[in-house]
Order: C-alpha cells, then structure tokens, then sequence
C-alpha cells in the first residue's frame, strides 16, 4: 500500500510517500521559521496561508522523487489534530480533497500518534510494548504503548511543554525564536557547574511535569547577572543556557526512569522535536544503560513535524482497515487516549 501522508500541524509542511512493502520512498519538508522569526513566535494565519501556497507543490516534488503519478496512490493520510485550526484545514482539506478525487481511501491522523510511531521508521525499531516519551513545543507526556491504539497516559506537563520552555527560556536570554536548538547550541560554551536549577516535580511521586517555575528561576537568574546597561555577558549566558538544558534534561531523565520501573517495562522511546536535543539522548542512553534498557529515537529529521511520521502512521490504521468518513476533520484538541486500537 502506498500512502501519501500530509503534514500541516503549525508551522512546518511535510510530504511523503510510505509504501507498507518498501518502506519509505520519497518525503519533503518546508519550515515557515523565518517567516515567523519576525515576529517572536508562530503567527496562525500567516502559517496556514503559507501552507496553502507551499502543500500542492511538495506533493508534486515528493510524487516526482518517488517516480510516482497521483494514480500510484492508495491511499491519502492527513494530520488531523492536535494544532492550529487553520492551518490543520489546509492539509485535511486537501487530503480530504485528493482522497476523494482519486477514488482511494483517507486517514486522519492523530499529530502525536504519528511522533510516537517516527522510531518505526528506523532500521532498529522497538517493539511493543514500550514507554514513549513524548516531547514537543506543544507536549510533554510519557505514555505507556502496548499496540497501536493502545495508550495509557502515565503522566503530562501541568503548564508548559518541555520545548516551549526552552523557547521561553531563549527569549529570556535574548535569543531568536525558535529557542531551543539556540540554547542548547549556547550550552555547549557554558560551565554546567557555576550554577544549579531545579529540577522540578522530581521530589514527590508522580510522573506528571512542571517547568513554569523553573522558567521563573531562569528569569530571576538572568536579571541578576545583568550589568548596570542591562547586559550579560556571552559566557553568563553560555552557563545559564547550560544549566537551564541540563534542568531540562535531568528532569525528563528521572521521570522515564520512574515510568521505566513503575511499568516493569525495558523499552524508552522519545519523540517530537525535543527528542533530537543531543544533551538529552546522552542522558537517556546513560539512565537506560543503568536500568539494563534500550532507548530507540528517530533520526533527527524525523523528530521535527514531517510528512513520513504521518504516511507511516495512517498507512498502519488504514492496513488494518480503518478509514475516514468523507469529512474534513481538524481537531486543536483530540485526547490521544480516545484513538481506537487497531
């Protein structure tokens, strides 16, 4: 079966086409992060108008690299929710659209379900069942997988998502949006000894996260290393943005190792576009190696938004023959727990 997936979340237009014998053949990705640099963060309207220009001829560029006609296709997978309302209508519509014209079947798709799979589309994928950390600008969750459709939140973000706080985190600092690979790019220089952050939420039982205070204490750090001008100085930032990450990481570490044993299970996955932050796969690697697990992750560009996470994930639905109704389903919200199983 070859899917054409659709990816038009927020702020980036993914493409490809997934073939359920040969694998992947051909995918694209364009990202509107200059565009929305300007303004400090995504602007709705200008990114579903730029999907709008953008989608039709990604779809012809990953069609012409897979050596695929639109009548190659079997079916049609579009991310459906969770994100912006618009710019999610941009791809339902058009999947939808394609779906229908074709005569071929339409899949939407959960955006999270299609990050927690991304691992599947690597050479060494996990097997069921594992823990998936889910991290993202927009999420922050670790969920138990026993099967596709079948999920178990085990714990979630009570305010901001893990990479909204490396983005405010960066703005604090002066950083251009998007902030998280400017920090963690910043960290490299910095001392992680001269100071010490907290890790929140990690001294009470729970699996659930908090990152609002540690921002707070970002802030108040980086206001009193300001000199009179109001300057700091690049190597005060350089150990800032290193103890922020290191904050960060620590706490996601000693969260997966707590859902590692409360589940019993020896399998960790992390996805979405946090999960491509090399200070937190080293973390990981280190806490899975002490626990005798394995921890699995996509290649980075497939830890950002993309058009194969979502080809993958609906060709499995649709191979299982589950399929869409005719309507353009965009969900902002859409709980992953109420997916149904295969």
């Amino acid at each position: 079966m070859r899917v054409l997936g659709i990816e038009t979340s927020c702020d980036e237009t993914g493409v490809a086409v997934y073939d359920s014998d040969q694998g992947l053949l051909a995918d694209a990705l364009y990202s509107q992060v200059a565009m929305h640099t300007e303004y400090g963060g995504v602007v709705p309207e200008l990114a579903s108008r730029d999907h709008v220009r953008k989608l039709i001829p990604l779809i012809r560029e990953v069609l012409a690299d897979a050596k695929l006609e639109l009548a190659d296709l079997d079916a049609v997978a579009f991310t459906a929710g969770p994100g912006l309302i618009g710019a999610l209508m941009v791809g339902a519509a058009t999947g939808r659209a394609l779906a229908l014209g074709l005569g071929i079947p339409a899949m939407a798709v959960h955006h999270m379900e299609g990050h927690l799979l991304a691992p599947m589309l690597e050479e060494n994928p996990p097997a069921f069942p594992f823990v998936a950390l889910l991290v993202s600008g927009g999420h922050t969750q670790l969920v138990r997988v026993d099967a596709i459709g079948q999920y178990e939140l085990l714990g979630e973000s009570l305010d901001d998502a893990a990479g909204e706080a490396f983005d405010k985190a960066a703005k604090m600092l002066g950083l251009e949006y998007p902030g998280g690979p400017l920090i963690a790019k910043l960290a490299e220089q910095g001392d992680r000894t001269r100071f010490r952050f907290p890790r929140p939420m990690t001294d009470r039982p729970g699996l659930d996260f908090s990152f609002s205070g540690l921002k707070t204490f970002t802030l108040n750090t980086a206001d009193s290393c300001r000199d009179k001008d109001g300057v700091i100085d690049p190597q005060t930032m350089a150990d800032i943005a290193a103890a922020f990450e290191d904050a960060v990481v620590d706490t996601l570490a000693i969260k997966c190792r707590r859902a590692l044993r409360e589940t019993g299970l020896k399998q960790l996955i992390i996805a979405g576009g946090v999960s491509a932050n090399r200070r937190l796969r080293e973390r990981l690697e280190e806490m899975v190696g002490a626990e005798k697990a394995q921890l699995y992750y996509a290649r980075p560009r497939f830890c950002t938004d993309n058009g194969a996470m979502i080809a993958y994930a609906g060709c499995q639905r649709l191979l299982a023959g589950q399929q869409s109704d005719l309507t353009i389903l965009a969900k902002p919200r859409w709980p992953m727990a109420t997916l149904p199983p295969l």
